[in-house]
């Protein structure tokens, strides 16, 4: 009798006896002859004992005998010694791949079908040759599809900015007017640049700046993000296109062909995530048919965000693509330098890059924690947003906005955590959560700690009206802060209005999010239970391979990145274009995804590899029918439907400074109207709308007394602390009726000042009334103790222009 089963493979032939057919598991190994062979091998046994015993089994067309020298050890005959031996190899490989954490034991149930979902491409013959050929083949009509796609958006932008103001036809004046609020403050550095006599006193003249703000020097590069505007006036200088383009067609062409970039960034990503270009296709789409709530950037050029979210974009398809399991070592060196690129000119070119870029990092540390993620992977990006940054402030002059930003603070906080606290990833349910729960608190108290630290040190207080906002916000008391209601009062700033997700709805995109949101949040709660819940012994790659098959890291990067945009946007209406733009890429990725149909034809139980295919490919195509159908003959009528600019006391305004007023003469106003007389007259400005600065914000709040309850001889010397010649009063400002009882601007000075609001409403029961009338209503009577003050120059229906007297 032979050995028992305990000692040796269960499949072993007996040592002695009549010879009987090899068992089950044999069969497989010779019917599997290349995986034998293969195997052996690997195990370093020579080929020629591999052949000699398939021989000796009988295999046709090969001698019988059998080279036992060098192949059968002691007194095995040569089928069993290639059992023992297939039982060897067999048993290797699986302690091996069981040691990279690859898991060959269990197959899952629906291998084959995993197998049967492919995509079309893959339908085709099954030759490499000619699969790679389709391969090719997509990948340059997709390619194609997605450049042309771009492009075509970027055109369409660009002729519904010239349709609405016929800007090829309206005067300079009118050109530079339609750049409205900060818009204007940016392209007067563009222009400024390109006036300069020489490149470096344009660089001189931003770096000691004395027109921006009156009475003050300060470094432009340093205190705003104008790179942008350098490069672009540098690059108009050493091209030879100045007899063939206007310097601002040359702006606003680079602006909208941004856009194209944006739209390709867009399609791609969803490109990666779903594995097919039609997922693209309808995200593209669907930015279009949503313009409205996609961007704006056609009446708002030069607006920072417009310059930023195509290098947001690009970030995010390459660290959709750098989360990708098994990447080649080029290929992810290649990723890497792509999002450091992409971070650094998105934090270069916005200033609110750290509070999008902490969002950023909120979502790698959540599926970090929750093992989503791999460690190495997260680390590097975490790496990689404090590089950029850093960088950015290096060439901003060491800004201490940057460097006290919380983005910082936080990367720091969960590198050090993770050092401290050692074996977060192992134990039981409870056990992993109790620590997942204090590595939280750790890093939280961490980041606190380390932003009060640095701010003290630098003393920085640039970013406090934010927070102010925030608290005011979100309920943490009520505030009679005049910057933190400023924001509170703009719609902007407000939450999202209800009517936008009807407009998401009528493209069916707002359905379709839902529909995909909900299915990969069910899988995203299941693999993140799965894997807190595994024990120590568990936790490895393995594991993760396991559960991005239900979830992959790329798909669970992008699902918790656009629910954190999402409640951004939900609270403040300015940022839904960072989310409604990922909706199109996050939608369009779960109707072609074989990954997403599959779960929802299980949980119905009409699971079918064929019903996949089809889903996953007549679902999206006919949306695109539906909205070809539906918005097409829209968007026609858009295109043909021709507008002007048309805004004649503004002109009339700026024509009369340009004329009337010395080159030096310094103006005081609304920040948004300050910031067109700057780029249309070169005046020297008291305040201007770059709010990020603590002593900026104090000038402005100086500057509005105008609106205010303030006695002339008060006014008059706030505004003549500053060196204001002239002061520009707006009846749109005075008489204001856009806001509500509370919010109008006049208000909030008012209650900033301890006084009573004017008209029929509810007053807080501490604020008195003013002992003089409202500055701007009053100084139209002309009355002597405001003539001697001030001298009107200028009027017409909307504005007033003050001359302040010198010698009081």
């Amino acid at each position: 009798m032979g050995a028992p089963a305990a000692a040796r493979p269960p499949w072993r032939a007996p040592s002695s006896g009549p010879r009987t057919p090899p068992s089950p598991p044999f069969l497989w190994c010779r019917a599997n002859l290349f995986r034998c062979t293969v195997a052996a091998a690997w195990s370093s046994l020579s080929s020629r004992c591999i052949a000699g015993s398939c021989a000796a089994l009988g295999t046709p067309g090969r001698p019988a005998s059998f080279p036992a020298r060098s192949c059968a050890p002691g007194r095995l005959r040569p089928q069993e010694w290639l059992e023992e031996q297939c039982t060897q190899v067999f048993d290797t490989m699986i302690s091996i791949r069981q040691r990279r954490g690859v898991k060959t034991t269990e197959v899952p149930e629906d291998y084959a079908a995993q197998e049967a979902n492919v995509t079309l491409e893959s339908k085709l013959p099954s030759g490499g040759t000619s699969r790679r050929l389709w391969k090719l083949l997509s990948l340059m009509v997709g390619g194609t599809i997605a450049l042309c796609i771009g492009l075509l958006t970027s055109v369409y932008l660009a002729t519904l900015h010239e349709n609405d103001l016929w800007f090829s036809n309206i005067k300079e004046v009118e050109r530079e007017i339609s750049f409205r609020t900060e818009c204007g403050l940016y392209y007067s550095y563009y222009k400024q640049m390109l006036q300069a006599p020489t490149l470096m006193q344009g660089f001189h003249g931003l770096i000691y700046d004395n027109k921006t703000e009156s009475m003050r020097t300060i470094n432009l590069l340093q205190r705003m993000n104008i790179y942008q505007e350098v490069f672009l006036s540098i690059l108009y200088r050493v091209l030879p296109i100045q007899k063939y383009l206007e310097p601002v067609y040359f702006y606003i062409y680079t602006l909208f062909g941004l856009q194209a970039i944006y739209v390709t960034a867009l399609y791609i990503t969803s490109w990666l995530l779903s594995g097919t270009w039609l997922s693209g296709l309808l995200a593209a789409f669907w930015y279009v048919t949503n313009r409205i709530d996609t961007t704006r950037v056609e009446f708002t050029i030069p607006l920072r965000e417009n310059w930023a979210l195509p290098f947001f974009a690009i970030q995010i398809a390459a660290i959709t693509y750098f989360l990708r399991p098994n990447l080649r070592p080029l290929s992810e060196r290649l990723t890497l330098l792509a999002i450091f690129v992409s971070t650094f000119l998105f934090s270069l070119t916005w200033q609110f890059n750290q509070f999008m870029m902490l969002m950023q990092a909120l979502v790698l540390f959540t599926l970090d924690s929750l093992d989503m993620l791999p460690a190495a992977k997260a680390t590097w990006l975490y790496g990689i947003q404090m590089t950029g940054l850093l960088l950015v402030c290096i060439l901003q002059f060491f800004n201490s906005m940057i460097l006290g930003s919380l983005l910082i603070s936080f990367n720091l906080s969960v590198l050090i955590a993770r050092k401290l606290q050692k074996n977060l990833k192992t134990g039981s349910f409870l056990n992993r959560l109790g620590k997942l729960l204090l590595h939280l608190f750790a890093v939280l108290c961490l980041t606190l700690f380390l932003n009060n630290i640095i701010k003290k040190i630098l003393n920085l207080k640039s970013d406090e009206h934010i927070f102010k906002f925030l608290k005011a916000k979100f309920g943490f008391g009520a505030t009679r802060d005049f910057d933190a209601n400023l924001y509170l009062c703009e719609e902007a700033f407000g939450l999202l209005p209800f009517n936008t997700f009807g407009r998401l709805s009528d493209t069916l995109l707002f359905y379709a999010y839902i529909f995909v949101l909900s299915i990969t949040v069910m899988a995203a709660l299941a693999v993140a239970f799965h894997n807190l819940s595994d024990s120590a012994n568990q936790q490895s790659m393995g594991q993760m391979g396991k559960c991005t098959i239900i979830l992959k890291p790329e798909t669970a990067y992008n699902l918790i990145h656009t629910i954190l945009f999402g409640f951004l946007a939900l609270s403040t209406m300015r940022m839904k274009y960072l989310w409604t733009s990922h909706m199109c890429v996050f939608a369009s990725f779960g109707l072609c995804s074989p990954e997403i149909w599959e779960l929802l034809l299980k949980l119905i139980h009409l699971y079918n590899p064929k019903r996949i295919c089809i889903m996953r490919y007549s679902v999206p195509i006919l949306i695109l029918l539906y909205l070809g159908y539906k918005f097409w003959p829209g968007m026609m009528d858009e295109l043909s439907e021709l507008r002007e600019f048309y805004d004649p006391d503004t002109v009339e305004l700026m024509n009369w400074i340009n004329s009337n007023t010395p080159r030096k003469a310094v103006f005081a106003g609304s920040m948004q109207l300050l910031a067109g007389v700057k780029l249309c007259t070169g005046r020297t400005l008291t305040n201007h709308p770059h709010y990020e600065d603590n002593s900026l914000r104090e000038r402005t709040k100086a500057v509005y007394q105008i609106y205010a309850k303030r006695s002339p001889e008060d006014v008059h010397a706030l505004l003549r602390s500053f060196g204001a010649d002239y002061v520009i009063l707006e009846d749109s400002i005075c008489y204001e009726r856009r806001h509500q009882r509370g919010c109008r601007l006049r208000d909030l000075l008012d209650i900033a000042n301890g006084h009573m609001m004017d008209g029929p409403g509810e007053n807080d029961p501490d604020l008195k009334l003013a002992g003089h009338p409202r500055f701007c209503e009053e100084i139209k009577r002309n009355l002597p103790p405001y003539t001697a003050y001030f001298t009107r120059v200028f009027q017409n229906k909307t504005f007033h222009v003050y001359k302040l007297s010198r010698n009081k």
